[in-house]
């Protein structure tokens, strides 16, 4: 499959997916959400991390504040990513107040207020949550486009699990894929 294939069909896919993220009733995603939380914090790499990397949920994508907020409560320590968009890089950065620590960053997302003040090491991190618009049966994600997990995640150890959060609607057999993509240790859905 040529270069340019690819990106076309890997932009179907999106466009198709994210229609479907989009007009989902809030209620039923929240609903599924709390499935997704309940199988993600059963988890053994959940149960052992210390440090967690979430993302902020925004645009329909599974619901992570409530997560967040109960790895808060069992003594975790939480990061989320802050965007630099010059650079196409993400500095994780410690969160230890959700009502207070989070504005809107770049593209609408919420992220730390505290950018450059507490940021991670990406050595400290035990567990990376990571968005995606779909998954397929081999674990491979299909972002937004724009490349910023795919970086990152290179980054991290191979040993940091990164794990992905879907709707049974984003789980696809087999996405396009490209060399520099990297597959997730594992992705819950409802």
């Amino acid at each position: 499959m040529s270069l340019e294939s690819l990106k076309i069909a890997k932009e179907k896919i999106r466009k198709e997916i994210l229609a479907r993220l989009r007009k989902q009733k809030e209620e039923d995603r929240f609903s599924k959400s709390l499935l997704i939380l309940k199988k993600l914090f059963a988890l053994p790499e959940f149960k052992r991390a210390k440090t967690i990397l979430f993302y902020a949920s925004f645009d329909g994508e599974v619901e992570t504040l409530e997560m967040m907020k109960q790895s808060l409560t069992l003594g975790k320590k939480i990061a989320l990513p802050s965007i630099h968009t010059k650079h196409k890089e993400i500095t994780p950065t410690y969160v230890h107040n959700l009502q207070e620590d989070l504005v809107l960053g770049s593209y609408g997302i919420k992220e730390s207020r505290h950018t450059g003040r507490y940021p991670v090491n990406c050595d400290e991190i035990d567990l990376s949550i990571v968005p995606g618009v779909a998954f397929d049966a081999d674990n491979y994600r299909l972002g937004r486009g724009a490349g910023y997990y795919d970086r990152f995640l290179t980054r991290l150890s191979k040993e940091i699990p990164a794990i992905g959060l879907a709707f049974d609607f984003q789980l696809v057999t087999r996405l396009p894929r490209q060399e520099h993509d990297i597959p997730m240790t594992h992705v819950v859905s409802n």
